[in-house]
């Protein structure tokens, strides 16, 4: 086991550079809290797969990317680092958080746990061998190869509907797949996408097999009602059903809820002390990224007054070498 005294030490050390993340690191860097973001892949988290944000305060429209890189910069402005690896395990040793990554382990006064979530898959024959070859979680990545040609979307929530719309920028049809007979996407989502001649809905019908050998030539469908199999001739299929959280790695140390989320108070505190979880991670989260902001300011301001309280470390105090 690794000599956690002779680990590298940091006030805050916070997981996952999405939304809530990088507004922690912003908020806990102000406060002068030595601060670190681990990510495993991209900054920005699933924002950073999104077209077009237009319901961000005081924004009115942005990118997905561009928003969560103007946090990012905000936040190394004021002394945040981010660092990239995929974190293994949370330790403890004493009041101390010792996190784990393939990279390197740090020795944390407080942890933000804002690890996001990842998209579900349909779980259906053909869907991850033509992952990338037709099959994909991120229209606005992927769209664009479609140009001119017939796609399905599976889903009915914000995510799928907004994608579609996207989506009908490139593809001649888009056919929107869903289990139910109602979308459950907001009110001006549902508008749009009615409002596009080039999608269609398939309703009350699951994917039953993603068809082609090299690439995507089709799905095969179930119509859940009345039981009848139908296949469509598509070049691609987005796949948007829902999220789930990426806790795995905590099992041994929290009580996770059925969905994996984990549950916190107002405060975003989890039952160890020191230890915060904001944004898709945790129980009842809005999903939204000015929610999840809201969650990472939270916990940063909650760690601060922690640190303070149980360490007695005043802020800055790595600046002199403490």
């Amino acid at each position: 086991m690794t000599d956690t005294a002779n680990l590298p030490v940091y006030d805050v050390v916070i997981i996952g550079a999405g939304p809530a993340g990088l507004s922690a690191a912003l908020y806990a860097a102000r406060a002068r809290r030595r601060t670190i973001v681990i990510e495993r892949a991209v900054s920005g988290g699933q924002i950073a797969l999104t077209a077009e944000i237009e319901n961000y305060p005081g924004i009115d429209h942005i990118s997905g990317p561009d928003l969560s890189q103007a946090i990012q910069r905000q936040a190394e402005k004021y002394g945040a680092e981010i660092e990239y690896g995929d974190v293994a395990a949370i330790d403890q040793d004493g009041q101390w958080h010792i996190v784990r990554t393939g990279e390197g382990s740090y020795r944390a006064r407080a942890v933000i746990i804002a690890g996001g979530a990842d998209h579900n898959q349909l779980g259906v024959p053909g869907e991850e061998r033509l992952t990338g070859r037709g099959v994909s979680y991120c229209a606005t990545c992927d769209a664009a190869f479609f140009r001119d040609q017939e796609v399905a979307v599976v889903g009915g929530g914000d995510a799928a509907i907004d994608e579609a719309v996207f989506t009908a920028r490139y593809a001649s049809k888009v056919h929107v797949i869903h289990r139910r007979d109602t979308l459950r996407a907001s009110a001006i989502l549902q508008e749009r996408a009615r409002a596009e001649s080039k999608i269609g809905f398939i309703w009350n019908t699951v994917v039953e097999e993603v068809l082609g050998d090299e690439t995507v030539t089709g799905v095969r469908l179930r119509n859940i009602e009345t039981g009848a199999m139908s296949e469509l001739a598509v070049a691609g299929v987005f796949v948007f059903i829902g999220l789930s959280p990426n806790t795995a790695y905590l099992r041994d140390i929290l009580a996770l809820d059925a969905g994996g989320h984990i549950p916190v108070n107002e405060w975003m505190e989890t039952g160890i002390p020191g230890l915060y979880a904001a944004g898709d991670v945790r129980a009842n989260s809005a999903r939204q990224a000015v929610t999840a902001a809201g969650d990472g300011v939270t916990a940063a301001i909650r760690a601060d007054h922690y640190i303070s309280t149980v360490f007695h470390v005043p802020a800055a105090a790595h600046l002199a070498g403490t």
